[in-house]
């Protein structure tokens, strides 16, 4: 591999000579190989698509010459399109605020836009990563409206995930009403209530949820683009700013603002924390979910088996014919890993000091990946296991005939400790609370029959 020799005011970098990125991306590749782990391609593309939008201002309002907007234009659009997307380098562990990350996306641009002018890369006399590409912004208002449009992007597709998992858990409800289950509280028998009706909870918690992630992801819409380095807005003209909100508005599809406050803006990042809490608040409800979809499943000889769940693999190495309730498990991998991030982006986010928060690094990816596992996890757990979960009804009838829960039915007309009585027959007989309620001949048997009827009392 040959090399090219750049400088930064730190002194001469040698970089590969096929690569777009240049001496300050270099410098980070050394710095911090951390984790291997690489920039998100939608955060990258909200970054590019910031520069794509600054370039078309900068050019309107005559701060750069039309060929080097062009260029760079054009090197933008390439990128959009998914070219050289092998060239960000930089690992998500890096310098804070997110200058490695911005440099790597002005260079990739620069040396690109450069080739399109017939020139060589890294001949910054032609166009500068700085002064061009970088013309009007700092990474201090490029990074947190980058975190904001990629956040809000993904946010619509989680949410069109969810209103598919919400939708089917419905028609599963509307499957289930007429099956009258065991109530359980405690992990013990408790009144009965209708399958369908524990699947209508279930879509109604998630829609609350949908409700909480579109409230914050509103929030995001008000960006700092024109802060600059503190929020004072030095180097950016006043026309450019509000030329650039207006074209990343057409660009994203997302109607943008600047936020009423910039040094607020560009100091907290409290509205990816809002964002990240509705994540971790849907999180819990999909852990309840799966959980009790578990526990329903579970046998197929010593568990509940009160509901089947379609095989989607052998559950076991070493035990033939097992089968185990995959998809839920790995839902809850995924919420457990959400809760995790909301916890550093909290400790992030409260980590930032003076007029900037340095650690916007681990917060872009962190919710950036909140949001992906998210979206891919609720799209897997509808479409291969809700929707083709089975009621496993003779099992179910079987259980509630026994349940002591239903017995609560006869506290209005015999009391609660002769319902007591009752209920410590039944158990110790194995009788269901009817007979046993008739064998003490409480009431007559015609009436016991009619308070113990189970779809009334669901």
């Amino acid at each position: 591999m040959g090399f090219r020799k750049e400088h930064d005011y730190l002194g001469d970098v040698r970089v590969p000579d096929d690569a777009y990125w240049g001496a300050q991306t270099q410098r980070a590749v050394d710095n911090f190989p951390i984790s291997g782990l690489k920039l998100d391609k939608d955060y990258i593309k909200s970054i590019v698509l910031i520069k794509k939008a600054a370039v078309i201002s900068n050019m309107k309002i005559g701060l750069i010459e039309k060929n080097k907007a062009n260029a760079i234009k054009k090197a933008a659009d390439e990128i959009l399109s998914g070219r050289l997307a092998d060239q960000f380098v930089v690992d998500v562990f890096q310098a804070g605020a997110g200058t490695s990350t911005n440099m790597n996306v002005n260079e990739v641009i620069t040396n690109r836009a450069i080739e399109i002018l017939k020139g060589k890369k890294g001949d910054y006399s032609i166009i500068h990563p700085n002064d061009d590409v970088n013309m009007g912004q700092s990474t201090n208002d490029v990074i947190p409206t980058a975190i904001k449009l990629t956040s809000m992007t993904l946010s619509k597709k989680l949410i069109e995930s969810l209103d598919t998992l919400i939708k089917i858990l419905r028609i599963k409800a509307k499957e289930f009403n007429p099956v009258i289950k065991s109530g359980r509280t405690h992990l013990m028998d408790a009144a009965p209530i209708r399958l369908g009706a524990e699947f209508k909870a279930w879509a109604d918690m998630i829609e609350l949820d949908v409700r909480r992630i579109k409230e914050a992801a509103e929030k995001l819409r008000y960006i700092n683009i024109g802060a600059t380095a503190v929020g004072t807005g030095v180097n950016a003209n006043p026309k450019y700013v509000k030329f650039t909100i207006e074209t990343l508005s057409l660009y994203s599809n997302i109607k943008l603002k600047q936020a009423h406050d910039l040094p607020e803006a560009t100091e907290s990042m409290t509205d990816i924390v809002e964002l990240s809490s509705s994540l971790k608040s849907l999180s819990v409800d999909l852990i309840k979910i799966s959980n009790d979809i578990r526990l329903m499943n579970s046998g197929p000889v010593t568990g509940l088996e009160e509901i089947i769940l379609p095989a989607v693999q052998p559950g076991s190495s070493i035990m033939p014919g097992k089968v185990n309730p995959s998809v839920p498990e790995m839902v809850d991998m995924v919420c457990f890993q959400v809760i995790g991030n909301d916890e550093a982006i909290t400790m992030a986010a409260q980590a930032g000091q003076f007029e900037l928060n340095v650690m916007m690094p681990l917060i872009a990816y962190d919710i950036i990946y909140s949001l992906r596992i998210l979206t891919n996890a609720v799209t897997v757990f509808a479409e291969k296991a809700i929707m083709k979960i089975k009621a496993n009804s003779v099992r179910i009838h079987e259980l509630v005939l026994k349940t002591p829960g239903v017995a609560l039915a006869l506290n209005p007309y015999i009391g609660y400790e002769k319902t007591a009585e009752v209920v410590k027959k039944a158990i110790n007989e194995g009788k269901s609370i009817a007979q046993a309620a008739k064998d003490m001949k409480v009431l007559p048997p015609k009436k016991i029959d009619e308070i113990l009827d189970l779809y009334k009392l669901a």
